[in-house]
């Protein structure tokens, strides 16, 4: 029987409050937290990270404002023909299983961003380099690694509607919104860079892994989240790190690609999603086939 709730870890300790050897204490408390919470779930929360609560709420109900606009005003906010990259407001299509409507948006000065007129302060931007920094210890990394690589994983917060569920051993774990919490994910490209990082095991399972996930909603009730994705530059290898493969003597379980050819494919899901779910491209596309 899975657990009932996924982790939530408190990030006052790296906040450097407290004598320091208590705060050293809570910091590794913490940390052992984050290390099972990627082996086992691959999602976990967090509290006490810095972000108000209050500008939380607001960036809410600025999402409860724009989605309750007109088509006609939501539309002013879609890509341009032809753009390379599918900024700004869209809607799945109705043969998709995914039944959402977004706004998506790339980092901060970006050409590609459509942003809305209405509300204004959506522009308004948040930053997540404290949690950065604390994944990069717990995963025992070189320091500044991650940042130097800028390694794939998302957090987000949302609603009190909730559905968003967790797979983990055939079970579904439902994630309870709380106010103030944050949720992070732990992605596909993490995944397989770190395969070989405190994250192989000899069975050969990815032991800190991206989470199967979805999100059952009400039918009832709208539900809003803001999700927040760190990727990789275009040109970065991904690739198991081969340090950690020649120290533990076992094979790759994944070829290495460019971030850029794997991108691509990535937003078809979004831009083009396929009928049925098992045709959504993972990182399984990558997997290198395992002799019988």
């Amino acid at each position: 029987m899975a657990d009932s709730t996924i982790p939530t870890v408190d990030l006052f300790p790296f906040f450097g409050k407290g004598p320091s050897d208590e705060n050293r204490q809570r910091k590794e408390e913490a940390m052992e937290v984050i290390r099972r919470a990627c082996s086992e779930y691959g999602f976990f929360q967090i509290v006490n990270h810095g972000e108000p609560v209050e500008l939380m709420g607001q960036t809410l109900e600025l999402s409860r404002a724009f989605f309750e606009c007109s088509n006609e005003e939501k539309l002013k906010s879609t890509p341009s023909s032809g753009a390379p990259l599918p900024a700004g407001y869209s809607k799945q299509p109705d043969h998709s299983p995914d039944k959402n409507e977004y706004l998506l948006m790339f980092t901060p000065g970006s050409s590609f961003n459509v942003c809305p007129k209405n509300p204004p302060e959506l522009r308004y931007s948040l930053s997540c380099s404290l949690l950065e920094d604390i994944l990069n210890e717990c995963l025992g990394l070189p320091p500044k690694f991650l940042k130097n690589y800028n390694a794939d994983r998302s957090w987000d917060f949302m609603d009190d509607v909730g559905g968003l569920e967790v797979r983990k051993s055939g079970e579904r774990i439902p994630v309870i919104p709380r106010q103030g919490h944050i949720v992070v994910n732990l992605v596909d490209v993490i995944q397989l860079d770190l395969t070989f990082l405190l994250i192989y095991n000899h069975e050969g399972v990815d032991k800190f892994r991206s989470a199967t996930h979805r999100v059952m909603r009400s039918k009832d009730r709208c539900r809003h989240s803001y999700a927040f994705f760190y990727n990789l530059q275009a040109d970065n290898l991904v690739e198991p790190l081969p340090q950690f493969t020649s120290d533990i003597g076992e094979q790759p379980k994944y070829w290495g690609f460019l971030y850029k050819e794997y991108q691509p494919l990535r937003l078809r899901n979004k831009t083009h999603p396929p009928s049925r779910p098992e045709d959504v491209i993972h990182i399984t596309h990558y997997a290198i086939p395992t002799a019988l």
